[in-house]
């Protein structure tokens, strides 16, 4: 009796030794001098705070981390090599294994989180070396002049394609509730590989802390501000100054079919794409297609916006704020990228966008060639 309870003691005493209210992180630094200083980041308001350096000790690191509710976001910078190792801290021991000559390959297991973290980071580095390859592939039948090679690499880059975005949607059904999943919804909207209304429907099925989050709260604003500007919506409405100093209203430029074309003196691409743009307005004008260009030009680059339109013959609408990436317009349809089209009805519905070439020609030619 005397030794089972010796034996009691010992393990309370054990049990209370050990601190439940901290974790660690702790791991190797394969390639790192004795001294180097890894740095500890978060994220507080949207902009990245180191919250802790940690120095290598024969090939070694450690640190203990008191637990915490709140849902962070947390990575792993060191001065001398060229990127981040990104992890999430759930109140579990983690380990990290970091490679001088392989920032990619580092890796910090330890939670729920950051297993199926680490199983997305191994399966899209899957995916992008046998794109790489493909394109070696691609190159080499190019130079050969093969065009069944090339045909036959291009349909099999059109499904790896989908393979890998289909992967990601399962991903995003098995893992709703990480953090990390919440960002990837909001890379796929921005890459286009989702839209909108898929993106807000994978967040409904978030667990209550993680819907309150503020990440989560920021991306289903924007996403409010997708889909008013996706195909099948009312374009909205908008107001802004002519060349000339007018205010013109999108209604003011409504024809049959328009266009709104985001562009900017300074995109070399909208200019390139322009003499396309002027080629099909000049064709379909007269039987309904009108165009309203917004450019995203600067205060300052007001005579540079003029004499572009000037220049490409662009002879129709143009309004600007002059508030280049700012521009409020640009922001009501969620433009990121220029140049970016959206096609819409006489009765104000967005039916097409981001037409482009001979994609916009076919298609005004589909509406108005019969005209």
């Amino acid at each position: 009796m005397r030794l089972f309870f010796a034996s009691l003691l010992t393990i309370l005493l054990i049990s209370c030794n050990k601190d439940t209210n901290t974790y660690k992180l702790e791991g190797d630094a394969v390639g790192f001098a004795d001294g180097t200083e890894i740095f500890v980041y978060t994220l507080e308001n949207k902009q990245p705070k180191v919250i802790d350096t940690l120095k290598v000790t024969q090939g070694k690191f450690s640190a203990t981390y008191p637990k915490s509710e709140d849902l962070n976001l947390n990575f792993l910078r060191i001065n001398e090599v060229n990127g981040s190792v990104l992890y999430f801290p759930e109140n579990e021991d983690m380990t990290a294994t970091i490679y001088k000559d392989s920032i990619q390959a580092s890796r910090i297991v330890g939670g729920k989180q950051n297993e199926a973290y680490s199983n997305f980071v191994s399966k899209m580095t899957s995916f992008n070396k046998k794109k790489q390859e493909s394109m070696e592939r691609f190159r080499e039948a190019r130079q050969a002049n093969d065009t069944m090679a090339i045909a036959r690499i291009q349909s099999e880059n059109l499904n790896l394609v989908s393979e890998e975005t289909d992967y990601k949607k399962q991903y995003l059904k098995d893992n709703n509730n990480s953090l990390f999943a919440v960002m990837l919804i909001s890379e796929m909207v921005s890459r286009k590989e989702i839209t909108p209304a898929e993106a807000s429907a994978y967040l409904e099925n978030l667990d209550p802390k993680l819907a309150a989050s503020e990440i989560v709260k920021d991306l289903k604003t924007n996403l409010e501000t997708m889909k008013k500007a996706e195909v099948g919506s009312a374009a909205p409405n908008f107001s802004a100054p002519t060349p000339t100093g007018e205010t013109m209203s999108l209604k003011d430029a409504m024809g049959k079919y328009t266009i709104i074309d985001f562009w900017a003196s300074w995109c070399k691409p909208c200019r390139m794409e322009n003499p396309n743009v002027v080629n099909v307005y000049n064709k379909y004008h007269d039987k309904g297609l009108n165009i309203i260009s917004v450019s995203l030009d600067k205060a300052d680059a007001k005579d540079k916006w003029i004499q572009a339109i000037k220049d490409d013959k662009m002879d129709w609408y143009h309004v600007s704020n002059l508030q280049w990436w700012q521009d409020p317009i640009a922001q009501q349809y969620n433009v990121r990228s220029i140049p970016a089209t959206f096609l819409v009805d006489e009765n104000g519905m967005i039916i097409d966008k981001d037409l482009r070439g001979a994609a916009l020609e076919a298609k005004i030619a589909t509406l108005l060639g019969g005209e």
